[in-house]
């Protein structure tokens, strides 16, 4: 008899989404990455659009997203997944399209294609992971690492004097006229993954409906890069990543 055999349904309490793939993990311990695959690939299943959702993964950690989840993908150049995902809903608008994001890709060399394509208010869910630092090149700075933040080539702390402020694109991304629904989330303990899933289902949502941009901020832990152990990065991005990224829903129109 195995463990099978003896759980009887009414009993289970989680199953694997059948929308995730057997894939060796390839992210660091503690990573939030491995949290909001699982957010997506619940929300698909649940909304039963396996065959209808496309996936955009740029470079960066989140490169091999499609090893992951199982459903179509497209591999975009650096920072380009707006400007692809924008083809693909516009050839196939059918299509539940989205794009998943680091803040190097895409605030950093796709800041244009992010601005512009929530600008036009392209019917596309754009899920952006803010830990702050380039995780996979070696822990740079990058544009929203925070001021005082140590990285690889900051490593006495972001001058603003030298490298100027840190820059709170989704702030910016409120503002424009196109950007339906804009929020900003973390996955750091049960409450929050409940409310970043929902966030996720309601951007695919607008997006089936022609509302426009939606934009979904995960504000994130990098252990490897900021040199903590990943309960010490949960506990420095509480207090130092909200205040300067306020959880909580930015724009709902």
């Amino acid at each position: 008899m195995t463990t099978k055999d003896i759980i009887k349904p009414e009993n289970l309490v989680y199953t694997k989404s059948r929308i995730l793939n057997d894939t060796p993990m390839h992210y660091c311990p503690g990573c939030s990455h491995g949290v909001v695959h699982k957010l997506i690939a619940e929300v698909v299943e649940e909304m039963d659009i396996q065959e209808d959702v496309i996936g955009v993964a740029p470079v960066g950690c989140a490169v091999f997203a499609y090893n992951y989840l199982d459903f179509d993908f497209q591999e975009a150049a650096h920072g380009r997944a707006p400007a692809v995902a924008t083809g693909i809903k516009r050839l196939m608008p059918e299509k539940y399209v989205f794009t998943y994001q680091g803040d190097g890709d895409l605030a950093a060399i796709g800041t244009a294609e992010t601005i512009h394509a929530c600008n036009r208010g392209e019917n596309i869910v754009i899920i952006f992971i803010n830990n702050g630092i380039y995780g996979m090149t070696g822990g740079q700075m990058a544009p929203t690492t925070l001021e005082g933040m140590k990285t690889a080539t900051c490593p006495y702390g972001r001058d603003t004097a030298i490298n100027g402020y840190p820059l709170n694109i989704t702030d910016l991304l409120v503002k424009l006229e196109g950007t339906r629904y804009v929020t900003r989330q973390s996955v750091h303990n049960s409450a929050s993954v409940r409310k970043a899933k929902n966030a996720i289902r309601k951007g695919f949502e607008n997006s089936k409906e022609g509302k426009g941009t939606s934009v979904i901020e995960i504000v994130s832990t990098c252990n490897s890069g900021w040199k903590m152990t990943p309960d010490q990065s949960n506990k420095w991005m509480v207090e130092n990543m909200f205040p300067a990224y306020p959880i909580g829903d930015l724009k709902d129109i």
